[in-house]
């Protein structure tokens, strides 16, 4: 039986180490930095207190440990060359990276349908939306994601590993691993593809639906500056949404990528779109950016 994991890490990065590690040491602290500060200003400031920045922070929340799946072994490796990660910390990735992974498409549609309420429907919006409502819908997002990933790490892990245990990776996800199984993999790579593909197709069905209802109504809108905030807070929301399920179609879909491609393409997903998430819904927000000068002591613009 198994009881550890060799990880062999980023290719093609012999001599490369130290600027490696320097390059993902900063993004993952700007990561935590970023979706820290957000979180607090977000938590401590009153006007804050919608259902908009409610996801927001579940978001930034989910970002904070989607970095912290892979990030902090891979800065191990490149710092000491500690490649070998135990059966429970490969079985922890494979989890969380799945858990975190479902959290965010469903966080994405759940926003989604916040912005088409607020836009679409502002006169319904305080009754449908509100606390009770964004709690469930915030709590399901992350129950529906545990069972998610729960799934997919059993039917991973009861496969019988005895054969090589190298992953040819720099993180445990479920078809590097399953590689090296000496069972039929048949189930679990049918269903991995299937959850794999159905769940964040499904979100990205939904939020494009939403969207298309959304730009319908602000083309109708006969205030500019209610048409400005709304363009200005949807351009936020499809960019994030575009960083998060443009990696993901490649990765799940391109079985046959090139490690070549692969692996700088998750990477970018795992260590650089969570650091920029927070910064992209921060440069045009003016009241997170408001939120954030009071948080450091500054003063606030008069209106």
């Amino acid at each position: 039986m198994t009881t550890h994991f060799i990880l062999l890490g980023i290719p093609n990065t012999d001599g490369f180490q130290t600027i490696l590690f320097v390059t993902f040491l900063a993004f993952y602290l700007c990561t935590l930095l970023g979706n820290l500060l957000i979180f607090s200003a977000i938590l401590t400031d009153p006007h804050l207190h919608t259902p908009m920045y409610f996801f927001l922070c579940n978001l930034s929340m989910r970002d904070i440990g989607f970095s912290s799946i892979s990030t902090p072994k891979m800065l191990i490796n490149l710092w000491a060359e500690s490649r070998v990660i135990s059966l429970g910390g490969c079985m922890s990735q494979v989890f969380f990276y799945h858990f975190l992974g479902s959290t965010e498409s469903l966080l994405f549609t759940v926003m989604a349908y916040d912005w088409y309420m607020a836009i679409c429907r502002p006169l319904r919006y305080l009754l449908i939306m509100n606390r009770k409502v964004c709690a469930l819908l915030a709590a399901g997002t992350w129950i529906a994601s545990s069972f998610h990933a729960t799934i997919l790490t059993s039917l991973t892990f009861t496969l019988p590993y005895c054969g090589s245990n190298v992953v040819e990776y720099f993180f445990c996800d479920i078809f590097p691993v399953v590689k090296l199984t000496c069972a039929d993999t048949y189930v679990i790579e049918t269903v991995a593809f299937t959850n794999t593909g159905v769940v964040p197709m499904t979100c990205f069905l939904l939020i494009f639906a939403s969207y298309v209802r959304i730009i319908y109504s602000v083309l109708k809108m006969n205030s500019a500056e209610g048409w400005r905030k709304a363009a200005s807070t949807c351009t936020s929301h499809l960019a994030v949404v575009t960083l998060f399920f443009g990696p993901c179609a490649l990765v799940y879909t391109q079985t046959q990528l090139s490690k070549m491609l692969l692996t700088p393409v998750q990477l970018f997903s795992n260590v650089v779109t969570p650091m920029l998430n927070p910064a992209i819904y921060t440069l045009r927000n003016k009241e997170v950016k408001t939120a954030l000068r009071k948080l450091r002591g500054g003063q606030t613009p008069a209106p």
